[in-house]
Parts: structure tokens; sequence; C-alpha cells
């Protein structure tokens, strides 16, 4: 990377958001998991597990609003990374305690920190990039940072798998806050090279004050959230979230005041933002289904069993769990690893040989050694390593030919492409005859491929526009609604993941997930035209 090309601060960002999704979704991996550990966990069920998940990964996506907006007006950028990560941090270390109330107050820590942290440094990316000899690399240098975000999460489940198999759920928390230190070290390395863009906006004229913002916005969000507590019977899925859905009514209310309020020259691309903003619930309704269904679809579904070639590697690098083929007390589960009742105990074999055929079972009281489970998290983000060169070296192919996609057109596409990865889990369980059998691992690393491919195509320029279109003012403030939007959608996720146990036929919960990003693809090729003409004026 030539320093004339890109910024000299984008190495100090792209470790420090490295080492933050480090401890992210070295959490992340575990998190549904730990919940239901019927041994050393919670005990969840799939419901309460997708539910509590869904809830927890969409606050940490609502936050940024409030984050953005703090550092706008009053904190600056730097001030505010500090803050979130230092919560963050403090977060992860606070899981590694066994505790219910201590979980909830972590969860808490990590959903305010993230609110700091988050849209602020992808701001800051943005407005090295908007210096004039930066400007045309600006896509160049949110798909690099990207990288970097999907270097840390590849990396951190081998560490949380090692950790766990070695000393418990509490050494991985503990590694993940750590990593997040770590992040915040670095990021203070190199404030030289980016302190001269940390600038506090003004408020214009028609902008609301922070009072009015906390008084007309947050306490009724606050309000609306417990006022959907209070119903008798939940609307949509669970109490959780309706609260949530609820408590997002003033804030979307906030962003439609912000859009008619506007100067007529920022109200177009505002609501181009808003537009693409609503269209990519979609993908993240599926795409953070990585957490928890597709989760659960690898630990129950695939076959994790290490080769005998390499299990002397694996189980030396603490990276698999060896179970033995012997009768235990364990907890009753159908064909479908469904908990009836996580009381409920019976005299068998280990839960994992449930869908093996008879003839492919080990020997009475022989060992296999399976991959943890939190190891097929790191799938997606090897894809994105492996597959970023190539995507950019694609667009950069086409742009020397003057035919590269817009940023809308490229979302438009990566929406059809995300569609085409739960195809892919439609052959999964065709091929492990609806679950009865465990299904090869390609299967789940194909969808992943084609899965990050359609991301390539939306995450990055999803930040990219949104530091293209802001007016400067607006800039944290418009990544925080990107991330609301993203909120959503992982609540959405949570939504759709709870339903899982309620589908006999696993290939139409799959088929929902088609359905839905190849009609947000739809709608966003309808809508081209207009976001293109507004791209070419105001970009």
């Amino acid at each position: 990377m030539k320093q004339s090309e890109h910024p000299k601060a984008l190495p100090y960002l792209f470790f420090s958001e490295m080492w933050e999704r480090f401890g992210y979704y070295l959490m992340i991996g575990i998190f549904t998991l730990y919940l239901k550990d019927t041994e050393k966990g919670f005990a969840m069920n799939e419901t309460e597990a997708s539910d509590l998940y869904g809830t927890f990964i969409a606050f940490v996506f609502l936050t940024p609003f409030i984050g953005g907006l703090l550092a706008d007006r009053i904190l600056g950028y730097r001030r505010s990374i500090t803050i979130g990560g230092i919560m963050m941090g403090l977060g992860y270390c606070l899981m590694s305690v066994h505790d219910k109330n201590a979980l909830y107050v972590a969860m808490l820590l990590v959903i305010v920190g993230n609110g700091f942290f988050k849209p602020n440094i992808s701001a800051l990316l943005g407005n090295l990039y908007n210096e004039k000899k930066y400007k045309a690399k600006k896509d160049a240098g949110y798909n690099i940072f990207y990288m970097g975000i999907n270097i840390g999460a590849f990396v951190c489940n081998f560490f949380g798998a090692a950790l766990y198999n070695i000393y418990g759920w509490y050494a991985a928390f503990l590694a993940a806050g750590v990593g997040m230190f770590i992040g915040i070290t670095i990021f203070w390395m190199g404030t030289r090279h980016f302190k001269h863009v940390d600038v506090i906006k003004p408020k214009a004229e028609n902008d609301m004050s922070l009072l009015s913002i906390f008084g007309v916005i947050l306490l009724p969000a606050i309000g609306f959230g417990f006022l959907a507590l209070l119903l008798p019977e939940p609307i949509v899925g669970s109490k959780t979230t309706d609260a949530f859905l609820f408590g997002c009514i003033p804030i979307i209310f906030f962003y439609g005041r912000l859009l008619y309020k506007s100067p007529p020259k920022e109200k177009k691309p505002i609501a181009a933002m808003f537009a693409i903003f609503a269209v990519v619930i979609s993908f993240y309704a599926v795409f953070k289904q990585n957490g928890s269904t597709l989760n659960t679809w690898a630990n129950q579904f695939t076959d994790r069993e290490v080769p005998n070639l390499i299990q002397p590697l694996i189980s030396g690098l603490f990276l698999a769990e060896k179970i033995n083929y012997e009768k235990d007390s364990v907890v009753l589960m159908d064909k479908q690893f469904r908990v009836k009742d996580k009381n409920l105990k019976e005299w068998n074999y280990p839960v994992y040989f449930k869908n093996i055929p008879k003839e492919k079972l080990p020997k009475e009281k022989a060992s296999i050694y399976a991959f943890n489970t939190n190891i097929f998290q790191s799938v997606n983000p090897f894809w994105v390593i492996a597959l970023t060169p190539l995507v950019l070296a694609f667009f950069g192919f086409l742009n020397r030919r003057g035919i590269e996609p817009s940023t809308p057109k490229k979302i438009a596409f990566g929406l059809l492409i995300a569609g085409l990865s739960s195809f892919v889990m439609v052959g999964a369980v065709y091929a492990s005859n609806n679950g009865l059998l465990k299904s090869s691992a390609w299967w789940f690393i194909s969808s992943y491929a084609v899965l990050t491919i359609g991301e390539l195509f939306i995450s990055p320029m999803g930040l990219s526009l949104v530091s293209k279109l802001s007016p400067p003012r607006l800039t944290s403030l418009m990544m925080g609604g990107w991330f609301l939007a993203t909120a959503i959608g992982n609540k959405m996720s949570g939504v759709l993941s709870s339903l899982w146990d309620g589908y006999e036929d696993k290939a139409n919960f799959f088929y929902v997930n088609v359905v839905l990003l190849f009609s947000a693809s739809l709608i966003m090729f309808l809508m081209l035209k207009w976001l293109n003409k507004i791209f070419a004026d105001y970009k």
C-alpha cells in the first residue's frame, strides 16, 4: 500500500478495528452456545437463546445513533472511540462471571460501548478520504478497512475454541476483553495521523438541540419500550422484540424530522441514504443468523469430526472437543434436536451421535474428536479475507474500462447474490434428509462463500455511501442511521431464528430467506435510476 494512495492513518485504524472485532466476534461466536450449554451455561432452548441473541445484537447496533450524535456535537471522534472501547472491554471481561445479572450488566456495557465506538471510527476513516488526494480511493479504503475487521473475526474463534477447551467459557470471554484493550492502545498510537480530521460539527439552524433529543427522542424511546413490555401478549414473537421495535419509533421519527427540516440541497442525498437503509434491513436479517440458526446448523446438523490425518495437530492445538461414545445422562431431545423440557433427561449416547448412521458410529466407549462449533464462525471472515482482493481487483478492472457499477447497483447485486447463499443451505437440508443425517461441512462452507460475495457488495459499500452523501455536519449521525438499519435487521434475524424449531421441513426456513433477499434486491433495482442520479450529483 503506497502512502500516496492511502492516508497514513489507515494502518492504525485498520488494526484498531481488527482487534475490536477480534473481541466482539470471539464473544458472538460463543454467545448462543454458552446460553444453550446445559452444564456450564444457562440451559436455554433455541427460542430463548435466539431471542436474547437477537435483542442483544440489535441494541448493539442501535446505540450508534446517540454515540454518533454525541461525537458530532460534543465529544469528537477520539474521545468517543476511547470511551466505547473501554466499556466494551470491561463488558467482555464481565461476561466471564457465570451469573445472569452479571451477564445482563456486561451486555449493557457492550451495547453502550459499541454505540460510542462503531459509528465514529468509520466516520473518522471517511473524513480522511474526503481529502481531495484520497477521495478517488474511498471505496478501496473501506474495503481494506473491512478486511481488517474480518482478520480479527477469523483469528478470534481459534483462540476462543482453544481457551474454552483448556479453561472454559470464562477464559474465552476474558480474551475478548484483552483484544479490545489492545485495539484502543493501537488507536491512540496513531492519533497524530488523524487528529486533524477529528472536528466537532456545529449545530445547524434547524437541528434539534441535545436537550430536545434526550427529552423528545430518547426518553420516549425508553417509554415506548416499557409500554410494549406491559402488553398482555407479544405482537411480534416476544415481548423483548416488541420493546425493541416500539423503542425504535421515536428514533425513526427523529430521522424523519431530520429529513423534513434539512435544507433543500441536503434532502435528496439524505432521502437516498434512508431508502438504502430500509432495503438493507433484509440483508442483515439473514446475514446475522450466523450466530444463531447457522451456528445451530453447524453444531447439530454438520459433520464436525476431525479427519484422522490431522487429528493429532488439531487436538494438540485444542481446537477440537473429545466426545466419547458411551451412554450417560443427557438432555432429552427429539430427532431435530428440539428440547421439550430442559429438566427431562435420558440415558443415551451424546447428542452429537444422534444423526450419524449406524454403520459410521464408533465402537462402544471409543472416542472421536470434533471441531469446536465456534470455529465455523471463522468461515465467513476467511472468505472475506480471501475474496476481498479478488472483488477489489474485479471492481478495479471494471473501473479502468469505465463500467464499474455505482454504489447502489453494487448493493442491489449484493442482495441478489446473498439470496443465492440460502439456496445452497436448501441443498444442505435435502442432502441431510432434513437433518436426520449430518451434512458435509462443505455445504456450510460453500453457502458462506456465496454469502460473503454478497456481503462485500453491501457492507463496505454502505459505509462508503454514508461518507459520500452525508452533509459534513451529519456524518457520524448518518453512520448511526446505517447502524439503526443494521440493528433492526439484527433483531429481525433473532425473530426469524426463533422460529427455527417450528419448521418441520428446514428447507422452508431457508426459502423464506431467499424470498426476503430477492424481494429486497428487486426493490433496489427499481430505485436505481433515482439513486444513481443523486449519487452522480452529490458524491
